[in-house]
């Protein structure tokens, strides 16, 4: 089993130095979301942690406050018109997680773990399922974060999201969060490290699922609603 106690120190110490790092990249945008927008600058919402345990999750507000009494509520789809200008870049290009650092170090998150999810979608899987995959703390990134990274545009042509959320993808989300937590390891943690970087650069999943050779029929049946969406 994978020390609990080293992850935690890596944790502290990637996440410290990686808030030193990004801090110059913090200023502006803390500066361009006060005198934006609706003047929000952090974005607060509940998931559900280790041991079924709810926890607000930190990031950067992209969305305008009353967003989950607007339109499709809860589910977020690319080019939602609730989505902010300055919002869409963030999304983009993923920095609007990065103050989830402060969720790590403050020991509700850790780097690589299975994604919170908010209540309403976690009840999607089996009582039993909900407590194995919250048996650990939620990550940053995860397997599930590399290979669902297009979400937004999966969802976005889907008449239907919750439906289409419930039967599509969350079967698939739990295969893969039941996967990491069957076979913890460093050496598993820093692969999604190392592909959650090389998702970023725009590596296709096909590609990136050569590192995970024990999920490859998940990975491809994402690659399928892919295609069906777009």
């Amino acid at each position: 089993m994978y020390n609990k106690i080293f992850k935690r120190v890596l944790d502290i110490i990637i996440s410290l130095t990686a808030l030193l790092i990004l801090l110059p990249l913090f200023i502006p945008v803390v500066f361009i979301l006060k005198f934006t927008g609706e003047n929000e600058v952090l974005y607060f919402q509940k998931r559900v942690g280790k041991n079924l345990i709810e926890f607000e999750i930190i990031k950067f507000a992209t969305m305008l406050k009353n967003s989950p009494n607007l339109g499709d509520g809860i589910y977020t789809a690319d080019e939602d018109f609730r989505i902010l200008k300055f919002g869409k870049f963030l999304r983009k290009t993923k920095i609007n997680e990065l103050p989830q650092i402060f969720n790590i170090l403050f020991g509700n998150m850790s780097i690589v773990g299975p994604r919170p999810l908010i209540k309403e979608t976690f009840k999607f899987y089996k009582e039993t399922e909900r407590e194995k995959i919250s048996s650990i703390k939620p990550g940053l990134t995860g397997i599930s974060s590399i290979f669902f990274s297009q979400e937004d545009k999966i969802l976005k042509n889907s008449k239907n999201k919750e439906t289409f959320y419930k039967e599509k993808i969350a079967p698939l989300k739990k295969s893969l969060e039941l996967y990491y937590i069957n076979n913890q390891s460093f050496y598993l943690d820093f692969k999604i490290i190392v592909c959650t970087a090389l998702k970023i650069s725009r590596m296709s999943n096909k590609k990136i699922m050569n590192f995970f050779p024990g999920i490859k029929t998940e990975i491809l049946k994402i690659e399928q609603l892919e295609k069906l969406i777009f």
